[in-house]
C-alpha cells in the first residue's frame, strides 16, 4: 500500500525530473506536407502514440506494470522510477528496455538538468528538508528530482504523508527544476 500512496501523491506533485518525452530534431515527429502546417497537436498526437508503442513492448517484454505515458505524451525513466512500484534496476526491466531500444522515446533514461535547473533542484530539495524530511538528498544533475529508494524516512511510518505535504510546499521549486507536473 505503501507505494499506491507515493503513486498518487507524485501523480499530483511530479511526474518528471527534467526530461521531457518529446523527439529531438532527428526524431520522427509528425512531417508536414509540403504547402501545409504542422500543428502542435499532431506532434502531441504521435509523439504519444510512439511512447504508448514503447510502453506496450516493454509489457510485453516483462514488465506488466509499466505506465502509458500522460496526455501529452511524456514519458521518462524518472516518472516509472518515482511513480511506480517498478524496480527499474531489475534484471527483467533492463531486458525488457534493451528489447524495445529501438521504440524507446528520446529523453526517456535521462537528461541533465541545465545549470539554472539544477540550481532549482538544490533549492527544491533543501525546501523540502526544511518541510520535515531532514534526509532529502541533494540530486546530481541527472538524478531524478525525488527517488524515494534515497530517502530512508519515507518507509518509516507516517515518513510519506510528510514528504508528500512538503513536496506541495516546495513545487514551485519542482517546476523551475524542469519537473512536469500533471494538471
Amino acid at each position: 500500500m505503501r507505494r499506491e500512496t507515493w503513486v498518487a501523491a507524485l501523480a499530483m506533485v511530479v511526474v518528471s525530473a527534467g526530461c521531457g518525452g518529446t523527439r529531438s530534431s532527428g526524431g520522427n515527429d509528425t512531417a508536414a506536407t509540403p504547402g501545409t502546417v504542422s500543428s502542435g497537436v499532431n506532434s502531441t498526437a504521435t509523439t504519444r502514440a510512439e511512447a504508448v508503442k514503447f510502453a506496450e513492448c516493454m509489457r510485453a517484454n516483462g514488465v506488466g506494470a509499466f505506465p502509458d505515458p500522460d496526455a501529452s505524451g511524456a514519458l521518462t525513466i524518472d516518472a516509472v522510477a518515482n511513480g511506480s512500484s517498478l524496480d527499474t534496476n531489475s534484471a527483467a526491466f533492463k531486458r525488457a528496455l534493451s528489447a524495445c531500444k529501438d521504440l524507446e522515446p528520446s529523453g526517456f533514461t535521462g537528461n541533465q538538468r541545465s545549470p539554472q535547473e539544477q540550481k532549482a533542484a538544490l533549492a527544491f530539495a533543501q525546501c523540502i528538508r526544511d518541510n520535515g524530511v531532514r534526509d532529502f538528498p541533494d540530486p546530481s544533475k541527472t538524478d531524478p528530482l525525488v527517488d524515494t529508494n534515497r530517502i530512508p524516512s519515507a518507509a518509516t511510518p507516517g515518513g510519506l504523508t510528510i514528504l508528500n505535504a512538503a513536496m506541495r510546499k516546495c513545487g514551485q521549486y519542482a517546476a523551475a527544476a524542469g519537473v512536469r507536473g500533471s494538471k
